[in-house]
């Protein structure tokens, strides 16, 4: 069995050994054409997602590009026959995601991802580096969305987070009709990355040392009543 697309979680592992000789976690954003590691999943071993298949390579860098040695915690980038080009139409995406091969000849692809190679090669995947999200089949990055709700002159802050499968804006004080603020979003943005619901508060949460709680926002059902 192939597993891939989205993280595997232990208690699956176990269930898909029960029907498999073998189970394997893929590992591989759209931008290296799909899969660039995989691993073998051993019974009650860590899940990694393991090592380069063939005529890809692997790089765990801090963000001066530079090399991490083993356990050390950085972003991924990926290189190889797989990476593509670029984005149609995104030059300034592009720039940003695919850069200079500081190694080889050829390009990386910066995928966000945060990862730490393990003594014996392979690859553990701990997250993101941003705050890249997937929903419904689409890569988005919550705060593209955020910086268009910040342009609205009432809008003092915004953030954007996942709650049951849906987008949702949370907004301080805006004096602002949320109708016409989801308008402008819609005018602004492709379709998936309009938020299903805004949500008006006093002020965003934070944690104790002063950070904003991604976490911590009311759930929309909360503050029915300004909810757009």
């Amino acid at each position: 069995m192939l597993c891939g697309g989205e993280a595997l979680p232990r208690d699956l592992a176990d269930a898909l050994l029960e029907h498999a000789d073998t189970v394997w976690n893929l590992y591989g954003p759209t931008e290296t054409t799909i899969w660039s590691t995989v691993a073998r999943v051993q019974p009650g071993g860590d899940i990694t997602i393991g090592t380069p298949i063939a005529n890809t390579t692997c790089h765990v860098l801090d963000r001066q590009l530079r090399l991490l040695p083993p356990g050390v915690p950085g972003e991924l980038y990926i290189g190889g026959d797989g990476v593509a080009r670029g984005y149609r139409n995104r030059p300034d995406l592009s720039a940003e995601r695919f850069v200079p091969d500081p190694f080889a000849p050829g390009t990386l692809y910066r995928t966000g991802d945060l990862v730490r190679r393990l003594p014996g090669g392979a690859l553990e995947c701990l997250g993101r580096a941003d705050q890249q999200i997937k929903l419904h089949g689409h890569r988005i990055e919550p705060g593209e969305i955020e910086a268009v709700l910040r342009e609205v002159p009432a809008v003092r802050n915004a953030v954007v987070i996942v709650r049951d499968d849906r987008l949702i804006g949370y907004l301080t004080p805006t004096g602002h009709d949320l109708a016409a603020l989801r308008e402008t979003l819609r005018s602004r943005l492709p379709g998936y990355m309009v938020p299903a619901a805004l949500v008006e508060l006093d002020a965003l949460p934070e944690t104790p040392n002063g950070k904003l709680d991604r976490n911590g926002s009311a759930e929309p059902a909360d503050v029915a009543s300004s909810r757009c």
